[in-house]
């Protein structure tokens, strides 16, 4: 599973033009799902995301978490974080879930950071959307669980 996090101070999505999530301060997180990920992958990452310390505190150190600001979570998928370019001039997504193993991976990610205490919104899986994001810093972290220690 892999995350591209970034701390934003509004960020919102669109699908046929009209907006179905809609965040001010918080993190807008996009989410690939890799075929053979499981809910373990999906606790780790959604864990690591709320508890990162990339927030500033008022001595303007990264001190502060999601949770401890009170931020929100917009939540969108996106597959082709699994797009690999090594050969050719387009990516294959081989290594992507298909739909019917990532939407209950992706489905339960939101339920976990929900229970969690977070505010989240999402996308639309598998919907064309169109993410507008205000990247506050700008801060911009990379998530992969398949590297974590």
């Amino acid at each position: 599973m892999r995350a591209v996090v970034q701390r934003t101070t509004g960020s919102q999505v669109l699908v046929d033009g009209n907006v179905i999530g809609k965040i001010q301060r918080g993190l807008t997180v996009l989410l690939g799902i890799r075929k053979g990920d499981t809910p373990k992958d999906v606790e780790y990452l959604i864990d690591r995301i709320i508890h990162m310390r990339i927030f500033e505190d008022d001595q303007q150190k990264l001190n502060l978490s999601l949770v401890d600001v009170g931020g929100a979570l917009l939540l969108i998928s996106q597959f082709t974080l699994y797009g690999d370019m090594r050969k050719g001039r387009r990516p294959s997504f081989d290594m992507a879930a298909k739909n019917e193993e990532a939407r209950p991976l992706y489905e339960y990610a939101v339920s976990y950071a929900k229970s969690q205490g977070i505010s989240v919104e999402t996308g639309k899986f598998g919907a064309d959307m169109k993410v507008q994001i205000l990247n506050d810093g700008p801060v911009t972290l990379l998530i992969d669980t398949e590297k974590r220690i």
